[in-house]
């Protein structure tokens, strides 16, 4: 199986006596109140997600991703995980902190390595592309506070969330994956409901892979996005009715969108590793965004490209460029490389998709199943506000 990222899988989760005596020491310590985002960073830290991190970026390592999307041991990692405090002396450096979502009670210990400042407009240049505020991974990051704090954790609230159930952690997936005799798995990342171009990119690589690994983002995201239980609701009707489902793992992945485009991908390529996978599907403009003129931040095959930026990643992206949609000529999914139909597409824009969902205007079965838009149309508000 596929090395975790760094060569090893974190595991800062805690159990028996040594949660109950974590508990009892958290009770004496000083909280820090994190975010709902960042108590999902806390947890995917804990659980080996974010492998080799045992804790928050540190300054040295900050300062060299900026510079040259690596740590400084030169493993590859291009948007660093951080924690971010109101003033320096907010917590003291070699100090343990009990941190706390939303004022609660203390979900996880944090040792206290560093406090330093840092510079955010070079960093959402160096992460993002732009520091545009209309880009909401730039808005997002330019908000956080002047200090960063760099530190271990162990992890005392180890809830899975709302969907338990499909919500494996890493060493579990990868368990999976050998029970079923999984030698070669694609991950399929995603945060949109699934049409037929996203069916047939991923029963396209079941022809040359053991297993399907699918993984919808599950948290934060931008407002017009597909709600989590949608996507969700969707993905389960789909597999179940036209997927064979020996070769299918459907399992979410807690974590926000930070629509930083290439950069992002590899993050994402580099978390599908953990969870065993050795290669990933990288879409046209993955994980991008628009601006409010509709021109999207990065050039479409961007995410593509990067990867030969990062040979040592070991996973192996898979792509299929082009313009996509369904060819009424060729009666069948195709792209501007595989035909010259073009003017006889039916598109597949996600745009579209959504105006139509909204409108109540029924979907052609050539973009959508008919099963899987009855059960979306089922959510009052499909959409995030």
């Amino acid at each position: 199986m596929i090395a975790p990222h760094g060569g090893e899988l974190v595991n800062r989760t805690l159990e028996g006596d040594s949660l109950t005596d974590a508990i009892a020491h958290a009770g004496s310590l000083p909280r820090l109140t994190v975010s709902d985002v960042l108590a999902g960073d806390i947890q995917n830290i804990a659980r080996g997600v974010f492998s080799p991190l045992k804790g928050f970026i540190g300054h040295d390592d900050f300062a060299s991703i900026v510079a040259s999307d690596r740590m400084v041991d030169g493993t590859e990692w291009t948007i660093p995980i951080v924690l971010d405090v109101p003033a320096k002396d907010a917590v003291t450096v070699g100090q343990d902190v009990a941190l706390c979502r939303n004022g609660g009670e203390p979900m996880a210990i944090l040792h206290v390595n560093e406090v330093y400042g840092w510079d955010k407009q070079a960093a959402t240049k160096a992460f993002f592309g732009t520091n545009d505020g209309n880009h909401p991974g730039v808005a997002g990051m330019l908000g956080r506070s002047d200090y960063l704090v760099g530190g271990d954790i162990w992890l005392i609230d180890n809830d899975r969330g709302p969907f338990a159930d499909i919500n494996l952690f890493p060493a579990e997936t990868r368990k999976v994956f050998a029970e079923k005799g999984w030698e070669t798995v694609i991950a399929f990342q995603t945060r949109n409901v699934p049409h037929i171009g996203h069916e047939f990119l991923q029963k396209s690589v079941l022809g040359f892979t053991d297993g399907l690994f699918i993984q919808p983002i599950i948290g934060k995201k931008k407002s017009g996005d597909f709600r989590d239980e949608v996507i969700i609701a969707s993905y389960l009707t789909l597999i179940d009715s036209y997927y064979a489902k020996d070769r299918v793992l459907l399992n979410i992945l807690p974590t926000e969108m930070r629509y930083g485009g290439p950069k992002e991908a590899i993050l994402h390529a580099i978390m599908r590793k953990n969870y065993g996978c050795t290669g990933i599907i990288i879409g046209r403009d993955h994980a991008g965004v628009k601006d409010p003129n509709g021109k999207s931040y990065y050039g479409e095959e961007d995410a593509i490209h990067i990867f030969k930026q990062f040979p040592g990643l070991d996973i192996q992206p898979f792509s299929i460029a082009g313009d996509f949609g369904y060819c009424t000529k060729c009666n069948a999914v195709s792209s501007d490389r595989m035909c010259d139909h073009q003017d006889q597409y039916i598109s597949f824009s996600g745009t579209e998709i959504r105006a139509a969902i909204v409108d109540g205007v029924p979907l052609a079965e050539q973009v959508m199943r008919p099963e899987v838009l009855a059960r979306i149309m089922e959510f009052d508000q499909p959409f995030v506000e």
